[in-house]
């Protein structure tokens, strides 16, 4: 067995990307209600960052929320692992490149993840670190979690008996 074999084969790897699923999936379960809950107030908090353009503030804080909870929710199951691991991934990435935008511009904002308020939830260099953990995550689950522990696992085992 070659060493690449070795690494992605090893089957501590369900039990680690567990335990990230489910923090990934709380957090994103987490972020999602007040943008449901307000979407006028998610849309401010979109339009603050003065990276889309006007048209697609609305859709962007209306579609967003529930993305998130869709990638949560998938994450929490175990159903479709990988594709609600890449699509957090794409989630994150472009969190990232909006944060980096607003802090390059010096906006004294809220990132908008958890709250509109801005001293509830201030963006900062920490924000960014943040995220890139929460993203380094992601792509361990995308990578590593082959035969994931949840719902994928049960149905591929009812599909082979």
């Amino acid at each position: 067995m070659t060493a690449t074999a070795a690494l992605f084969g090893w089957r501590g790897h369900a039990w680690i990307a567990l335990a990230a699923r489910l923090y990934l999936a709380h957090v994103f379960i987490f972020a999602c209600w007040f943008k449901i809950l307000d979407p006028a107030g998610f849309a401010l908090s979109v339009a603050t960052y003065q990276l889309l353009p006007l048209p697609l503030i609305n859709i962007t804080a209306l579609v967003m929320p529930w993305t998130e909870l869709l990638a949560g929710a998938m994450l929490l199951l175990g159903l479709r692992v990988r594709a609600a691991a890449l699509l957090v991934c794409a989630m994150m990435v472009v969190f990232m490149v909006a944060l980096a935008w607003a802090l390059h511009l010096g906006l004294d904002m809220s990132c908008g993840c958890f709250a509109s308020d801005s001293k509830a939830d201030p963006i900062s260099g920490l924000t960014m670190l943040r995220d890139g953990g929460w993203l380094a995550l992601a792509a361990y689950v995308l990578v590593f979690d082959r035969n994931p522990l949840g719902l994928d696992r049960l149905i591929s085992r009812r599909r082979a008996g």
